[in-house]
């Protein structure tokens, strides 16, 4: 067994075990805030751009306070679940740190998450509180809210009673507006009932690094979203460890276009900062691209992390010649394959020569693998790096035996960032974390001869689409409701702008007609707009194995020659 820096897998077999420096921490996170406050105080915490908030370390800890003592208030006790869902806002971050103040279990919901899937979710994990935002883009949430909880029009504020919803009892709105039946997230926030706020300590420090402290919900490969269910432990490690090996301190400025609701916005972004004493820069509530360039000129920020289509959108932006990107050196891009010469172009036109490529999951809180900024460029543009510090990762084949370096097989991860489990799914569980304690990726991978890892496919039944894991099975099951089909297979096809597009085969029941835009449309609204199919062909059967197992591979060599399309070379 080898270090991440020593780094040849052992025994002739792809087996890497990472560096056990620096020491693994066990704390909370309202401690690793607590040390961050005291050492960074009058140092900037956080910039929202679009909001005209700029808070220091010592403001951000005031915040955080009225906001844990207000939810204390409202009745929510240590181990109650509270939703979020809302895209990149103030509000988002404060409930983040005020929630694991006195050990809420944040259950982050995605903002493309449609009817269907929210009613889900809130009612998986028994959500006693939500704080949500009004809208975003083509989200009305508190429209969706209304629909799902009609009660809401006779509700007393925190007294939710709904059929539908039936957990939850306390809805928190974001913004100035206030609908009925929900509360002002400021009012809660300048709540202080019964002195909690003078209960605060008292609270953190009944908590443990190994608690539940945030549940964040992945695509399902049998139809429902999982909830992978995270320490303190597991993310704070993660956070400190990622940026870490992009060399940060204090003085950098990190700019978090990424989405809040993922590990890549609140784990390797928020969290990491934390550890650190770094400043958290947020350029608007969604990725845009233009607003996230001048974000890093004006804000003369010295790190970015996007997905690769965050990247592609920003070079094709046409101004970088006229900003000021002097500041920027580093980040990372992950989240989806890597197009090698999009990286190499971050290099060259954006002045991110220690750029670095992570790679993870959700599951593992998320990162596992990343390339360091001294890594010479051809390593950062054709690996995903070497193992993080704490953790064990292998290759196995079919058999579950570990295969010589350089041989493809599944990746397996080992160590204190695999999750403790998917929320109330056992059964699930055991079929991602083995007895030995290994996570199944499902993701084919080689690790070479000095340590550094390649993804080159996946096991599942998984497809990505612009850092979007979509799990085909989930859509299929969605659209066999609709009682012109009979039978659906859903697959990815190749996308130069998203990396992979979705595309469905339909058989229709008999004498029934149906068209692709009333496909898409019964999709509109009730799923997340990214698994929404771009493409629907309607097919008289489906090409089927000897045993009647659906060839997804024939289907999509298929539609790549239909469309002319062409697979994008990445990392």
């Amino acid at each position: 067994m080898t270090t991440a820096h020593d780094s040849s897998p052992s025994d002739g077999l792809a087996h890497v075990v990472g560096d056990k420096r620096p020491d693994l921490w066990r704390r909370t996170i309202p401690e690793v805030l607590a040390a961050t406050v005291a050492a960074h105080g009058p140092r900037e915490a956080a910039v929202f751009v679009e909001q005209g908030v700029r808070w220091t370390w010592d403001a951000f800890a005031a915040r955080v306070d009225d906001l844990a003592a207000g939810l204390l208030a409202l009745g929510l006790e240590t181990g109650d679940r509270v939703g979020i869902w809302s895209p990149n806002r103030y509000e988002w971050l404060l409930t983040q740190f005020a929630s694991a103040r006195i050990g809420l279990v944040l259950v982050t919901i995605n903002p493309a998450y449609r009817l269907a899937e929210v009613e889900y979710v809130l009612n998986k994990v028994q959500a006693k509180a939500l704080v949500t935002a009004s809208r975003f883009k083509t989200s009305d949430y508190v429209g969706m809210l209304q629909t799902l909880a009609p009660e809401l029009a006779t509700a007393t504020p925190g007294a939710l009673r709904a059929e539908k919803l039936p957990d939850l009892a306390i809805v928190v709105q974001m913004g100035g507006e206030t609908a009925p039946g929900m509360l002002a997230f400021d009012a809660v926030a300048g709540a202080d009932g019964a002195g909690a706020r003078d209960r605060l300590d008292a609270i953190s420090a009944t908590l443990s690094p190994d608690d539940a402290i945030n549940i964040q919900f992945t695509s399902g490969t049998t139809g429902a979203p999982k909830g992978a269910t995270l320490t303190h432990v597991n993310i704070v490690n993660n956070g400190r460890f990622v940026v870490t090996a992009q060399k940060f301190s204090a003085a950098d400025r990190l700019c978090i276009p990424v989405p809040l609701y993922h590990c890549f916005g609140m784990v390797m972004g928020t969290l990491g900062c934390a550890t650190i004493g770094s400043t958290m820069v947020f350029p608007s509530e969604g990725f845009e691209p233009g607003a996230t360039l001048d974000t890093l000129a004006g804000e003369a920020c010295t790190a970015i992390y996007g997905v690769p289509t965050m990247f592609v959108g920003m070079l094709a932006d046409g101004r970088l010649d006229g900003l000021d990107l002097s500041a920027l050196r580093t980040g990372i891009m992950a989240g989806a394959p890597c197009p090698i010469e999009v990286m190499k172009r971050c290099v060259a036109e954006m002045n991110l020569a220690e750029m670095t490529i992570a790679y993870g999951m959700t599951e593992t809180s998320p990162v596992s693998f990343q390339t360091e900024t001294d890594d010479v460029l051809e390593r950062r543009v054709s690996t995903v790096g070497r193992v993080q510090p704490h953790l064990e990762c292998k290759i196995v084949d079919e058999t579950g035996a570990t295969v010589p370096p350089g041989e493809q097989g599944e990746l397996c991860t080992r160590g204190y960032s695999v999750m403790l489990g998917y929320w109330d799914e056992p059964e699930r569980t055991a079929e991602s974390i083995d007895a030995a304690g290994w996570m199944h990726s499902g993701d084919l991978a080689t690790i070479d001869a000095a340590g550094f890892c390649n993804i080159t496919g996946r096991v599942k039944d998984m497809l990505i689409r612009g850092g979007e894991n979509v799990y085909p099975r989930e859509i299929e099951e969605y659209l066999y409701r609709h009682p012109a089909v009979r039978e659906v297979q859903v697959f990815g096809v190749p996308d130069e702008k998203f990396g992979e597009e979705i595309c469905a085969w339909i058989i229709l029941e008999e004498g029934v007609a149906c068209d692709e835009e009333e496909i898409k449309a019964f999709c509109r609204g009730q799923i997340a707009h990214y698994k929404v199919p771009r493409y629907v062909r309607f097919r008289g059967e489906l090409p089927l194995t000897v045993t009647g197992k659906a060839q997804k591979f024939r289907m999509r060599e298929t539609m790549v020659a239909e469309l002319g399309l062409s697979e994008a070379k990445t990392a």
